[in-house]
């Protein structure tokens, strides 16, 4: 089974290899493939390094008081929530100088339930409110000023949403803890930001499996899944990892596909099986996450999972650790957060409170130790941008 995966992954590969594909080719293009059983030797990088750090302190005054949870970031504007579901949407100027405060929360057909997700369209003056919950993707400009709504895809709940153009979203099923798997067979769904309309993308596998685990205890079903993101943007193109396929695919503006990981073991041939998600992507390393489909419901703990980095000078994968290098002690940076856009490749919020204690061990250095210098404790969080070095 593993050679045949193999083998026709890497035929696929020869015949997509002179597709429609904008972008110059080089080494990087060459598929790869990762044994998510094999025990890899370990490396450690320090993020600096490799990428360029922005940090933003968020504007702390009246109204502008927020726990600093970004929901999208753009040019001109950082857009943020509470964690705690009271309704408010608070504008951000790229300095952290705060604009507005925006607060649509209500039962009404101009109004969200919960905000879950924001996309965020600059060009347009406009931001998509997924309220996941009804099943409703509501339309604002940078004002709350409604302009018009659209539901999810008859069948599907919404998860992550990015801006995918200037005419479209890009969206990630939510995984359900029941759900019948030919209606839902495809995870991944392009929506016009018009009408919402869908295209569904249609990555190849052999059978839709499950990523969610359950258990029945009296009355009650408790469920649970990992929350890995499995779309990426990447160098202009999309990175698609649906846990029942084999292959991590590259989704380009023409909408062909390109196998760019192969994984071995099939995961359908294993039990329980193991996934692999991408996380953070740069020209030379290519961050990725096994997870285990295990969970124990008692301890609530479980999904244990594999850090992974694959080096395309080296054409090695290593397990790999990420250290802020902004902090004089190893402080580890999570490389699988939920990517933002092509320019920001992830964000971080750093606590107020938590940098103050650091500053005044004398174990911060560099632009988090000046920062860190000019804020309060009980000021807003201070927004870690990590981007693409120029």
């Amino acid at each position: 089974m593993k050679n045949a995966n193999i083998i026709s992954v890497i035929l696929l590969l020869a015949m997509t290899g002179c597709g429609g594909n904008s972008q110059k080719s080089n080494d990087n293009d060459a598929i790869f493939t990762v044994d998510v059983k094999e025990s890899y030797p370990k490396k450690e990088l320090i993020l600096q390094d490799f990428m360029d750090v922005e940090y933003i302190a968020l504007e702390t005054s009246g109204e502008f008081y927020t726990q600093g949870m970004v929901l999208a970031i753009g040019k001109e504007i950082i857009v943020v929530k509470n964690r705690v579901d009271d309704g408010d949407i608070f504008i951000f100027d790229r300095n952290g100088k705060g604009l507005r405060k925006i607060n649509r929360k209500g039962q009404g057909g101009e109004e969200y339930v919960f905000v879950l997700s924001v996309a965020l369209d600059e060009d347009n003056s406009e931001m998509f409110v997924n309220s996941h919950s009804t099943r409703r993707i509501l339309v604002y400009d940078l004002y709350g000023k409604f302009k018009r709504s659209f539901r999810h895809k008859e069948g599907a709940m919404y998860n992550k949403m990015y801006n995918y153009d200037k005419e479209h979203l890009i969206c990630q099923q939510e995984y359900f803890p029941t759900y019948d798997p030919e209606s839902n067979r495809n995870s991944i769904f392009i929506i016009s930001k018009q009408d919402g309309s869908v295209k569904e993308v249609e990555v190849p596998f052999e059978k839709k499996i499950s990523t969610v685990m359950m258990q029945q205890q009296g009355e009650w079903t408790y469920s649970n899944a990992p929350r890995n993101h499995i779309i990426t943007p990447f160098q202009s193109n999309w990175i698609l990892a649906e846990p029942s396929s084999d292959t991590v695919y590259k989704y380009l503006p023409d909408g062909n596909m390109r196998p760019f990981i192969a994984r071995t073991p099939s995961v359908h041939s294993m039990e329980p099986e193991v996934f692999l998600y991408p996380g953070v992507l740069t020209d030379r390393y290519y961050f990725m996450q096994s997870v285990k489909k295990e969970y124990d419901f008692a301890s609530n703990r479980g999904f244990p999972r594999t850090d992974l980095m694959y080096d395309t000078q080296e054409k090695s994968i290593f397990r790999c650790t990420v250290f802020n290098g902004d902090y004089t002690n190893e402080r580890p940076v999570n490389m699988f957060r939920d990517p933002v856009s092509e320019e920001i490749v992830f964000w971080q919020s750093l606590e107020a409170d938590h940098l103050f204690e650091f500053f005044e061990k004398g174990q911060l250095k560099g632009k988090l130790k000046e920062i860190a210098a000019g804020i309060e404790e009980e000021a807003n969080p201070v927004i870690m941008l990590v981007k693409h070095k120029k």
